[in-house]
């Protein structure tokens, strides 16, 4: 991590390079405004604020994108708050111990690579979920457990990432099929949106354990079988009437459990099976495992 100190102080910016020094970071000093202002970038600047008759605040916009840490003698508008409204990331006041500038540079530098990522995940999330616009729709905030059921799980994903943008909401998400899943849903705040994906996978003898779990919980809950039942208000999401307009790559299995899902009731098992290169048994025993009840 490079460091730019402004501080016209020159024993205690010595002092406090010789510190970051020891930490590993690495350290440039200069005392004036104009030497601060040169085209050099830095992961961040400790910049003093009581350079006497010299205005520090192109140094902040100059440095807008790196971590500001203003080294103030006091506490006034003019050295804190108006400082951290044009840019600034926080402050340290004099005099101070080294530990608690490592503390306040190190939280900085993971609070700016967390916003980093979580921008890059919303974009992401934005042209992946957000775009496709499903024509159902969750017109309420969710207070009690709520059942979709889709033949893709992008289908899910995007009326449930929809429903967070509207209703500001954020959700703690949930696979079945990972380890200790129960344990986590039981757990968890009951006043916090759990999203819960996979319930397709669940034995149906094993489904009533969940239920009982989320009942007084505030949770939307997924299945791609669209024929699973929950004693919760579901909203089915309807399919295009091209079934490989949106379809996305998909493992083996999931094909054909998006295959029996879409045509089990328009052809019969014999020729379904046939379609799909394998035996009625072996098609009646995919249906049994995947949960899928025939039409």
């Amino acid at each position: 991590m490079k460091i730019l100190i402004v501080e016209n102080e020159v024993y205690l910016a010595q002092s406090i390079s010789t510190k970051l020094l020891e930490a590993g970071y690495t350290c440039e000093i200069v005392t004036n405004i104009k030497d601060a202002l040169k085209n050099d970038k830095y992961d961040a600047v400790l910049l003093s604020t009581n350079i006497s008759g010299q205005n520090f605040y192109p140094i902040i916009e100059k440095h807008k994108n790196s971590i500001i840490i203003l080294l103030i003698s006091y506490i006034s508008s003019d050295t804190i708050l108006n400082p951290i409204k044009a840019g600034a990331s926080d402050y340290i006041q004099k005099p101070f111990m080294i530990e608690e500038l490592l503390r306040k540079l190190q939280h900085l530098q993971l609070h700016k690579k967390l916003l980093g990522e979580n921008k890059m995940l919303n974009d992401y999330t934005i042209n992946l979920f957000l775009s496709k616009k499903p024509k159902e729709n969750i017109s309420k905030k969710i207070t009690s457990p709520l059942l979709i059921t889709s033949s893709l799980q992008t289908y899910a994903d995007a009326l449930v990432f929809n429903y967070v943008k509207e209703f500001g909401e954020q959700f703690n998400f949930i696979s079945l099929s990972s380890d200790n899943a129960l344990d986590k849903i039981a757990k968890s705040d009951p006043h916090e949106l759990i999203y819960i994906v996979n319930l397709q996978e669940i034995k149906n003898s094993e489904k009533s354990k969940i239920f009982n779990i989320i009942d007084n919980k505030r949770v939307i809950i997924s299945s791609t079988n669209l024929n699973e039942e929950a004693p919760y208000e579901t909203i089915c999401i309807s399919s295009s009437d091209n079934f490989f307009e949106k379809i996305d790559i998909l493992t083996v299995d999931d094909y054909v459990k998006s295959v029996l899902t879409h045509f089990q009731d328009k052809l019969p098992d014999t020729e379904l099976a046939k379609k799909l290169g394998m035996s009625r048994k072996s098609l009646w025993e995919r249906r049994k495992r995947y949960g899928i009840k025939k039409k």
